[in-house]
């Protein structure tokens, strides 16, 4: 199957169970970023499973890389989530060098809804497979684009006892002065998050920094501690 026809009957299958009262509800907590069909995801997860799993024999990292920039094309938001159906059911066919199309995707019609999920479900297991890309890493931390700069405070997010947590206070670090709520936010809940594997670490790093950090962020990071706020 080649994309195109991949695509063609991604949109039969969404198309026949869009919703427009629903699509105008979606659309509202997207703060109307997006344009919606009204499918939403447990619907989108059923039908499109099938046809997931028909590609199998093509797809390919080039393959993958195709069809998900194509999707990335189309205006309804539905057609995003797909793509990252997709890169998720395929992700092991995925090199180092899929990072750069995974970028591509993070960098366009960025939202916390695909940046979170490329972040901690690509991003993540991707440079624990691939430890060079952890100076990519680096390199979205200090990026002009604030989206890639969340994607490398959260790629760790799901990383456990094999985060390198002193790469990610170092992003926390670098970042602790933004404005930016989507920064801000991205600090306290990878914070968070690794407190559930070192808390004593994280406790001593927001102590360490907190003249540095945010209130935000220091909240979301302490929210399990409150003894420590």
């Amino acid at each position: 199957m080649k994309p195109r026809e991949f695509i063609a009957e991604a949109e039969r299958l969404l198309i026949t169970r869009a919703d427009p009262e629903k699509a105008a509800g979606m659309a509202a907590y997207m703060q109307q970023r997006f344009e919606y069909l009204g499918v939403q995801t447990p619907i989108r997860v059923e039908i499109i499973k099938p046809l997931l799993k028909s590609v199998k024999a093509v797809a390919d990292e080039a393959w993958l890389s195709s069809t998900a920039l194509l999707l990335w094309k189309k205006p309804k938001r539905e057609y995003q989530y797909v793509a990252l159906d997709l890169i998720e059911t395929y992700k092991k066919q995925l090199t180092a060098e899929g990072a750069r199309f995974l970028e591509g995707l993070a960098a366009t019609k960025s939202w916390w809804d695909t940046v979170d999920y490329l972040a901690s479900k690509q991003f993540g297991p991707l440079v624990l497979r691939f430890p060079t890309l952890a100076r990519q890493m680096d390199s979205y931390s200090k990026h002009p684009n604030f989206w890639l700069r969340r994607m490398a405070i959260l790629h760790q997010l799901n990383s456990k006892e094999k985060t390198d947590a002193s790469r990610l206070f170092r992003y926390c670090t670098l970042n602790a002065g933004s404005e930016e709520f989507f920064i801000r936010k991205a600090i306290g809940w990878a914070l968070c998050q690794y407190a559930r594997t070192d808390a004593k670490a994280v406790i001593g790093f927001v102590q360490a920094n907190r003249s540095r950090l945010s209130s935000l962020s220091v909240r979301e990071a302490l929210k399990h501690f409150p003894d420590k706020l």
